[in-house]
């Protein structure tokens, strides 16, 4: 039987309900994971660079109105 790659996982940010976590996958690839209480969100780089350019206008535009 030949031995399974491990994936590489590395935690990023963790409170009681959330966790954002980064993980190597065997073919190399990197690959983030980011849950807010039962939603669950998988992204390749391509993707989560999208995502967090996307992110960051959601906090900027939530600042301007406070």
């Amino acid at each position: 039987m030949s031995e399974q790659p491990e994936t590489n996982i590395e935690s990023i940010v963790e409170t009681e309900d959330n966790f954002f976590y980064k993980a190597q996958e065997p073919d190399g690839e990197m690959t983030y994971h980011l849950q807010f209480n039962n939603v669950t969100m998988h992204f390749f780089t391509e993707e989560w660079q999208v995502a967090l350019d996307f992110l960051e206008k959601v906090v900027a535009a939530s600042k301007k109105m406070k």
